[in-house]
């Protein structure tokens, strides 16, 4: 019996240790392949009343915009840890927004309604609700972007149903924007209607934001004047919809998360070619659409989808990737009602303070289920690296390589004698349940503390090295100081040979 025994254990030793495959990876730091704004990480903040409901399920609360606490500890304390967060306010309800200023005579209250555009009449932001929103935002730092109703003035067609007609009445939106700027309140940028472009949603005009189709965004884009538009947004909802039995699988599937991509170049290159001085955004993406999938995008899972969007968006050049949302739905940053951070707040947080804006190519040649994005660093030289490994049966031991570590300054020699470390954050749910909403970083989880403040995100030293142990169903941010990306810094020339060279990028 004993022989048995330890027959077993050595044959499972063995196959342990032949899931753990060994990853080459090669960043190309010579040049960046893209930029992102400073700022890339973005959540919205939406209108949605208690009362919007799916699959028998109200997940909003009191999360919607004009019932929202901006007095909660834990919120404020959310968005300082950004320090600045990019904050989108919009939604389906934006175009049925009119706003107590001006001459208007009219306020409705917002309430449900069979033949209103989502199932729900206009309503009203009030003026002392707009004072509360912008004392928030100037107190916690907020960069604020705010979506006008873009319908006012137009009529559906009686003809061609769901096609509003007419011109755009600014009247009401000037009245807005004017008390704005008397009362000193920042608006970093306005956006103008939402989901109304190319097929439209519930509505559709010849006109502003919404999700991808090619030959309307490119007529539009020709058809405006330069230097007009700072910002072509659009959104994602790519898994779907919010009850999809497959959600969890497709979050997990490289495959199915890269059907995406040519989207995001599509845009990209459009707004390259017709309006160069305007940057792409993700306006908003939520992953799945009406209200987010329970159980899954509100769990360490999603994680996989949610990160892998912030690197491959940016490798297409977006600037910003607003996640919808940051409080409301299954699909939010915070909890609806406790706003307890989710396993996605911290990875956008980690995001927003290691990836820098400088994007550089990188690659391997092992599994598709290990991605890998790597930016110039955001505060400190050298690079940071993003690895997920969607894989629930295999781990990586990845050697990172750097393409131009050819002339080696005389410090970087001074410290490789002095064996250099480089930080390692890696994520993992609790008790290995992907479907936990509770985080790890590196094995410890990430709680609020006592005073409700986002807990300390430290990273574990690690010889620079060494291969990075990439877990299976785990995430990994790497800062290295020793793979800095390079270009030519101080190139000295004698007889017209290149006789020194020292560079510096990231």
């Amino acid at each position: 019996m004993n022989t048995k025994v330890t027959f077993c254990c050595v044959l499972f030793s063995l196959f342990c240790l032949s899931l753990a495959e060994h990853v080459n990876l090669r960043v190309e730091t010579v040049t960046t392949i893209a930029t992102t704004d400073e700022d890339f990480v973005c959540a919205t903040l939406d209108w949605w009343p208690s009362t919007k409901c799916n699959y028998n399920q109200c997940p909003w609360g009191n999360a919607g915009v004009l019932t929202l606490d901006f007095g909660n500890k834990i919120i404020t304390n959310a968005i300082k840890a950004f320090s600045p967060l990019r904050i989108r306010l919009g939604g389906s309800l934006e175009d049925q927004i009119i706003y107590q200023f001006g001459r208007q005579k009219e306020y409705p209250v917002m309430k449900k309604k069979h033949d209103g555009l989502f199932g729900f009449s206009e309503g009203c932001l009030p003026k002392k609700k707009w004072d509360e929103m912008n004392h928030f935002f100037n107190k916690t730092g907020v960069k604020f972007t705010f979506g006008l109703n873009a319908l006012i003035g137009k009529k559906n067609s009686k003809i061609h149903k769901g096609n509003w007609e007419g011109d755009w009445n600014p009247t009401n939106a000037i009245s807005l924007m004017e008390y704005t700027m008397s009362k000193g309140y920042k608006i970093d940028s306005y956006e103008l209607g939402n989901e109304l472009c190319s097929g439209g949603v519930s509505a559709r005009v010849d006109g502003p934001g919404g999700f991808y189709g090619k030959d309307w965004f490119d007529s539009f884009l020709q058809n405006v004047e330069p230097g007009v538009v700072d910002g072509v947004t659009h959104h994602i909802y790519n898994l779907g919809a919010g009850d999809d039995k497959n959600l969890i699988h497709k979050v997990q599937d490289p495959f199915y998360l890269s059907k995406i991509a040519q989207t995001f170049k599509d845009v990209s290159v459009a707004v390259n070619e017709y309006s160069p001085s305007a940057g792409a955004w993700v306006g908003e993406s939520g992953g799945s659409y009406n209200s987010g999938g329970k159980d899954v995008s509100n769990t360490f899972v999603n994680g996989f989808w949610y990160l892998d969007q912030l690197g491959m968006t940016s490798t297409f050049n977006h600037k910003v990737y607003c996640r919808q949302a940051l409080v409301g739905g299954n699909y939010a940053l915070l909890n609806t009602t406790t706003f307890i951070p989710k396993p996605d707040y911290y990875g956008a947080l980690l995001w927003h303070r290691l990836m820098g804006n400088k994007v550089l190519s990188v690659f391997h040649e092992g599994s598709s289920y290990l991605r890998v994005y790597a930016h110039c660093s955001k505060k400190e030289p050298g690079i940071t690296v993003l690895l997920i490994n969607m894989s629930n049966s295999t781990s990586f031991q990845v050697s990172l390589e750097n393409d131009m570590n050819l002339y080696p300054s005389l410090e970087a020699v001074k410290r490789k004698t002095s064996k250099p470390m480089r930080e390692e954050y890696h994520l993992t749910p609790k008790d290995g349940n992907l479907q936990s909403d509770v985080v790890l970083l590196n094995g410890t989880p990430l709680k609020l503390t006592k005073s409700k403040d986002i807990p300390a995100m430290k990273p574990k030293l690690v010889d620079e090295f060494s291969p990075i142990n990439v877990k299976s169903d785990s995430i990994v941010f790497v800062h290295s100081n020793e793979a800095k990306a390079m270009k030519p810094k101080k190139i000295i020339l004698m007889f017209d040979f290149l006789i020194g060279l020292s560079w510096h990028l990231c």
